[in-house]
């Protein structure tokens, strides 16, 4: 929980680095509560948003609170791979672009020692 917490303190924050733990672990939280407020929609009946997709008005709301953070921590993400934050652009291409961001970029180990974006994330926690 705690790297969850440290990307959501850098809410907005574009320049530095994460490390994989808290890009992942970010995720991973986001997912989880995600799916809570989505089983608290479901058990009372507030879907008014996006009833279509079966999207409740908690989740809806989790989705926007959750858009800004989420591209900083992708971005600084990147950055640890030594990558430009316009890399994100290439999620947007059907299928092709979310795995190669996902399973390329963002699975991949960070430069170790400086790069041109900061200090090794790893280095700053150990």
């Amino acid at each position: 929980m705690k790297w969850y917490l440290k990307a959501l303190k850098k809410y907005a924050v574009l320049n530095g680095r994460a490390s994989r733990k808290e890009y992942w672990y970010f995720l991973l939280f986001s997912v989880i509560i995600w799916l809570i407020l989505g089983l608290i929609d479901a058990l009372t009946g507030n879907f008014g948003l996006r009833l279509e997709a079966g999207t409740g008005i908690l989740e809806v709301i989790w989705e926007v609170v959750l858009i800004i953070p989420s591209w900083a921590v992708s971005v600084r993400r990147l950055h640890d791979t030594d990558h430009t934050g316009w890399w994100l652009a290439i999620g947007g291409v059907p299928i092709i672009g979310v795995i190669a961001l996902n399973l390329v970029f963002m699975v991949k180990d960070g430069t170790p020692g400086w790069n041109q974006y900061g200090p090794d994330p790893k280095k700053a926690i150990a």
